[in-house]
């Protein structure tokens, strides 16, 4: 591994520690040429994860792919990127225990749309306005009265 500032290969581990999920190891590493500190993530290599495509394409399950998404819904939230990761791990974690290679992509859509309700109800409209593909302010409309009604029930 090399640092990502100055490129130099002697580094030290300054801490250690599994993450929220037990599904990696986060570790902060010290490079010894620059002393500038980073962040990595170890994670056991798992079988591959494949997404079947509405069209039925079929692509590489993408955690960064995930978080950029998760991202954009979130833009100018006060939701952390750490709390970003958590999400995509604990996505990541409940499609591999459904013990299946393919995943539909309406099911981590659905599973994505699940967890954003719970963080944020504002990403989560601008999430399910962009994955729902919601043609005109009714349906807009629509999705917001579900989640206040939701919330009177809860």
């Amino acid at each position: 591994m090399k640092c990502p500032y100055c490129g130099h290969i002697d580094l030290k581990v300054v801490d250690s520690r599994d993450s929220d999920t037990g599904e990696s190891i986060r570790r902060r590493r010290e490079c010894l040429q620059c002393t500038k500190r980073f962040t990595t993530y170890e994670r056991i290599e798992a079988v591959p994860l494949y997404v079947i495509k509405k069209d039925g394409r079929r692509e590489d399950f993408d955690r960064q792919k995930l978080f950029s998404g998760l991202m954009k819904a979130t833009t100018k939230r006060e939701i952390s990127p750490s709390t970003i990761e958590r999400v995509v791990d604990e996505i990541e974690a409940e499609l591999r225990t459904k013990g299946k290679v393919e995943i539909p992509s309406r099911e981590v859509g659905e599973l994505v749309m699940d967890k954003l309700r719970g963080l944020d109800e504002v990403a989560y409209i601008r999430f399910a306005s962009v994955y729902r593909s919601f043609m005109d302010l009714q349906e807009v409309k629509h999705e917001i009265d579900q989640l206040l009604s939701r919330e009177k029930r809860g």
